[in-house]
């Protein structure tokens, strides 16, 4: 089923995107409970990581049925839609896109007929061999003799792809396909993945985003985050280890290796990313952003009445940065709950009205204060620059902006969606300029090495390529990175034949469209 799409506002300004989140993804198998349910739930508690679409995918044994739309988890299911949904093992997916655009058809989970059943697919993180995989499903298609392998009508993410490729093996158990392609991905993938029987998770040789095994009493769950396991009931055992893939039915749990792990955890997980209340790499996330402010009062420390957070995420930060400061913490700005998502966008004259759909300063509290305002990232400077003309019209005498990261300087190919390098506005402009965009009396971003030492995770096994553009995982050239790059290319019933080996020509436009939200594929290659 499906409905109308509406875009997303998360920020401040009506339109203005910030870093936006990578997807969620849930598992279950657990015979005898409400697993559709249970799937909702987890969901519910991962909305944060993607608010595009959200889908469940649920098997009985025998049959396998894919409920998904457009929309928050709220909008999507119904108590109907799910009491339709009745099996033993179930898997749940909510999407921020990071290939191919925000449609129906690229919701997820992904559904295949297969040789010996049925198989469905959720996943976060992006591919960075997106190409490579394309050519090597059309070539499976001519050797199977299907000229489109089971790909989805009118589909252009990786996760399609990924699945074509699974299901491609007539031969083999959807297990042993998943240990023939898994070594082959590129990029960044925690998966979960069904077929009729068995509930499968696989993790990249990185690690990059989080997967995290639980158990309930009469099973076992695989979720995003700790958060999403609390939810349900289950009980955390372990995070899913890099290169390894899960496989539970009836049997009960098993584990293989497909890949030797080499971990390169996501940093801006333990900045923005993760929700405050789980848990990643044995550490709170929350005390980590808790500890962060405090390193950045050390770092840069400020003459100034209040800390006050821009909610919800420099909260924590503020809170610590007020503890090691000693100066008090208030809440100086008020968050509308309930602006997640509007099917509205201003015009330009209502934009100059200074329309506020996000956040509101409370004048009793900011006015004639110097403030430390703490926030978790800047990516563009619009967002802050509209807070701090807030709280100067509010009447506060000075405005100090802490930053619970560093400068945000390269673009993100492993499933978050910041911007093209060319926008990030610490790309182009030295701290003191970037103070002078926003209008701040001073600005500070936490150090690269203060904010890796409050996690705990030493430096060499995190990524934190959008700070210092150590990509761990190679990337392609420029022109098959982008994440409109399928949309670029030409429908796999069209591709063609060449030099016996399959190739897919591209629109008559060119490479730079392809190029798209990943925008600075050769990152590494400039200044």
């Amino acid at each position: 089923m499906r409905r109308g799409d509406g875009r997303l506002s998360h920020d401040l300004l009506p339109g203005e995107k910030g870093p936006q989140d990578a997807c969620g993804v849930f598992g279950v198998w657990a015979p005898g409970e409400e697993v559709a349910k249970l799937t909702y739930f987890g969901l519910y508690a991962l909305q944060h990581r993607g608010q595009e679409s959200a889908g469940i995918a649920v098997s009985d044994g025998s049959h396998t049925l894919v409920y998904k739309d457009m929309g928050l988890v709220s909008q999507v299911f119904t108590e109907a839609s799910l009491e339709s949904l009745q099996g033993h093992l179930a898997i749940g997916h909510t999407r921020y896109s990071t290939t191919g655009s925000s449609v129906w058809e690229n919701a997820q989970p992904t559904f295949r007929a297969t040789a010996t059943g049925h198989l469905a697919l959720g996943h976060n993180g992006n591919l960075t061999n997106t190409h490579e995989l394309a050519r090597r499903v059309a070539e499976r298609a001519e050797e199977n003799g299907e000229l489109l392998l089971g790909t989805s009508l009118g589909s252009s993410s990786d996760t399609d792809l990924l699945t074509s490729l699974l299901a491609s093996h007539p031969d083999l158990s959807l297990e042993a396909a998943a240990m023939v392609e898994l070594p082959k991905l590129r990029g960044a993938f925690s998966l979960v993945f069904m077929d009729d029987t068995t509930l499968y998770a696989a993790r990249d040789p990185q690690g990059i985003r989080p997967l995290t095994l639980g158990r309930l009493e009469r099973g076992w769950v695989v979720a995003s985050e700790t958060a999403a396991l609390d939810i349900v009931g289950a009980s955390f055992v372990r995070e899913i280890e890099p290169g390894e893939l899960i496989a539970v039915d009836e049997q009960g749990l098993r584990s293989s290796r497909f890949a030797e792990a080499d971990p390169k955890g996501c940093l801006f997980e333990f900045v923005y990313l993760a929700r405050p209340d789980t848990t990643i790499s044995g550490k709170s996330i929350h005390g980590v952003r808790a500890e962060v402010g405090r390193q950045l009062a050390r770092e840069f420390p400020v003459d100034a009445d209040l800390v006050i957070p821009v909610p919800e995420s420099g909260t924590p930060a503020a809170v610590g940065f007020a503890q090691e400061s000693g100066i008090p913490f208030a809440q100086g700005l008020v968050k509308n709950a309930y602006v997640g998502r509007t099917f509205i966008q201003p015009s330009q004259t209502l934009r100059q009205l200074g329309i506020r759909l996000k956040l509101n300063p409370l004048r009793e509290i900011v006015s004639g204060k110097k403030l430390v305002v703490v926030d978790d990232s800047i990516v563009r400077g619009n967002t802050q620059r509209a807070i701090i003309r807030m709280l100067r019209e509010a009447g506060a005498r000075e405005v100090h902006v802490r930053i619970s990261s560093p400068p945000v300087k390269w673009p993100c190919f492993y499933g978050i969606d910041f911007a093209t390098r060319a926008e990030l506005i610490a790309n182009g402009l030295a701290i003191d300029e970037i103070r002078t965009s926003i209008g701040a009396d001073s600005l500070g971003y936490v150090s690269l090495e203060g904010l890796v030492e409050t996690t705990g995770v030493a430096m060499d096994r995190l990524c934190r390529a959008c700070f210092d553009g150590v990509y761990p995982v190679d990337l392609p050239e420029p022109e098959k990175l982008g994440k409109h790059l399928l949309e670029g290319l030409e429908s796999l019933e069209e591709k063609v034949l060449k030099d016996e080996t399959t190739t897919v020509a591209l629109e008559p436009e060119g490479l730079t469209s392809l190029i798209g939200g990943g925008g600075a594929a050769d990152a590494l290659d400039r200044p």
